[in-house]
Formats: structure tokens, sequence, C-alpha cells
């Protein structure tokens, strides 16, 4: 693959990249979780500083932890047909230029956090960016066990959202980590399956079932799903949110679910794209209806 110098870049290029690097669309996914959190555990007058403080520290945590990744994996991002254009195997950037905007950006979004949240909200921003970072991310050439560590990780931002507006972990703060934690398995497992050819070739091993695209792993998947079912509905069960979300939870579930009867049936990569899409429908829609449903 052709690449460019980082010294023949115009500012606006090199902004772009950098940019880039931030993966904007997974960081917001992060701060949007932070976010639900927040706005599901604050009881009282909204502090929109906090509020603020929280998703913008969050999205900036999230993308110094994307950076420090990318770094780490340049070499297996170079052979990928999906991650060959990112700055780093194009050279658009160097990784030192990478290092240090994630040493920037993680800075800055630890300040914010200490600044406007609460010290274990802190101390738990830093336990996802070191398991994202520097466990989960080597894990991903070792096996599946990679999946489990890094759903942790992908789970922590609702918890964070209600310790930064409660200053505790409560039996509350747990159910919606649970509950990402445990969507957190189809999702990663449907783009492991659609992103199969690509994995194989930098050596990550994320299927379970030995890694292979089979009846097993589609019983995992859906098995998984399954338990959202009953998960979704603890915040009704528990008084934190009524019945109206509990509804909307089951049936966003149920749909969910109905997509990977595909994927049993065919072992197809067409019905795991689509378990993949249903997955980035189904926790938004959850949450939200949570939030406009909240007691």
């Amino acid at each position: 693959m052709q690449t460019t110098s980082t010294y023949s870049l115009s500012y606006s290029e090199k902004a772009r990249a950098y940019v880039e690097l931030l993966k904007v669309r997974l960081s917001s996914l992060v701060a949007f979780s932070s976010g639900f959190g927040y706005l599901l555990g604050n009881k009282g007058d909204l502090s929109w500083i906090g509020f603020a403080g929280l998703v913008f520290g969050g999205f900036l945590i999230s993308g110094s932890s994307v950076i420090i990744n990318q770094v780490k994996e340049v070499e297996y991002d170079r052979v990928m047909t999906r991650t060959q254009g990112r700055p780093l195997p194009t050279s658009r950037l160097s990784s030192q230029d990478a290092i240090q905007f994630s040493i920037l950006t993680g800075a800055i979004g630890l300040l914010l956090l200490v600044w406007l949240t609460n010290p274990i909200t802190v101390v738990l921003s830093m336990v996802s960016m070191v398991l994202y970072s520097f466990v989960y991310t080597p894990l991903k050439r070792v096996g599946p066990i990679a999946v489990f560590v890094g759903a942790i990780p992908g789970a922590l931002p609702p918890l964070l959202g209600w310790t930064a507006a409660t200053g505790v972990i409560s039996y509350e703060a747990l159910i919606i980590f649970g509950i990402q934690f445990i969507w957190q398995f189809p999702h990663f497992w449907a783009i492991a399956w659609v992103a199969d050819e690509d994995y194989k070739k930098a050596g990550f091993k994320l299927l379970p079932s030995g890694g292979k695209k089979d009846l097993n792993t589609a019983i995992n998947i859906m098995t998984y799903t399954l338990f959202l079912l009953p998960l979704g509905l603890l915040p009704t069960y528990f008084g934190l949110t009524g019945i109206t979300s509990g509804v909307v939870a089951t049936f966003c579930g149920a749909l969910f679910l109905s997509q990977t009867f595909m994927l049993l049936k065919d072992n197809s990569r067409k019905s795991a794209l689509k378990i993949m899409f249903g997955s980035f429908i189904y926790l938004p829609i959850v949450q939200i209806a949570y939030l406009l449903d909240k007691i």
C-alpha cells in the first residue's frame, strides 16, 4: 500500500488524521453510555457542568485508549483490509505523534474527571483504560478470553456515569453495568464473525468454539442475547424505571434474539452482519427508554 509522509500533509489533513485516531463513533458511544448512567443516577437538580465534564472526559479517555490500541497494533492493521487506511498504517501520522496525542487526550480527560466528578469515577476510568489498552489488546491474539476481558471496560461507561452522579457503586449501577456487559458478547462475536478473514490475517482469535464460524459459535451468540431479556427487566423490577421501559427492553431484546435464529440456520456472514447492526440499535434504544421512563 502506498503511504503518505506526515511532512507532506496540510494542517487540515493532519487535523483530520488526528480526529480519525480518536475513532469518533466508538468514543461517542462511550460518551453516550456515560451520560446515560449519569442521568439515570442523578436525583434532584442536574449539574450540567458535571454532566458535560463527564461526557467530554469520557470521550477523551476512550479516544486515548483506542489510540494506544492502534499504536500497539499498527503492524496488524497494515495487513487487514478494514484497517489499512488508518492514519498509522498509511504513515499520515507517526507512532510518536499518536503517543503524544494519546497522552494529551488522556490527561485532559482524566483532569476533567478529577475536577468535576469524584475519586471512584477517576479510578474506574483508569482501570478501564488499562484493561482495554494493555490487557484486552494483547489478548486478542491469544484467544476468546479477550472478549470477556474487553467486555469489562466496554461495560464500565454507564457505571462510571452512575458513580459520577451518586458517588457510590450501588446495585442499580451493577444492573446497568451487567446489561451492557452481556450485550458485549453478541456484539463482539458478530463483528468477529463478519471480519473473520481479516482477523485471521492479524492472528486475532476472538470467536468461541475454537475460533470457528459454526453452530456452536452461533449458539453462544444466541445464548448471551437471550440473557438480555431477563436482564433488561431488572431496572423495572427494582423500581429504577417504570413498566414502559421494561416492555421496550423486552420487545427490543426479542427482536435482537430473533436475528440470532437465522445465524443458527445458515451460519452466514449476512446473518452475522444483521446481528452486528442489531446490537448497535438495541443498546441506545433501551438506554433512552430507561431514561424516559425513569422513576
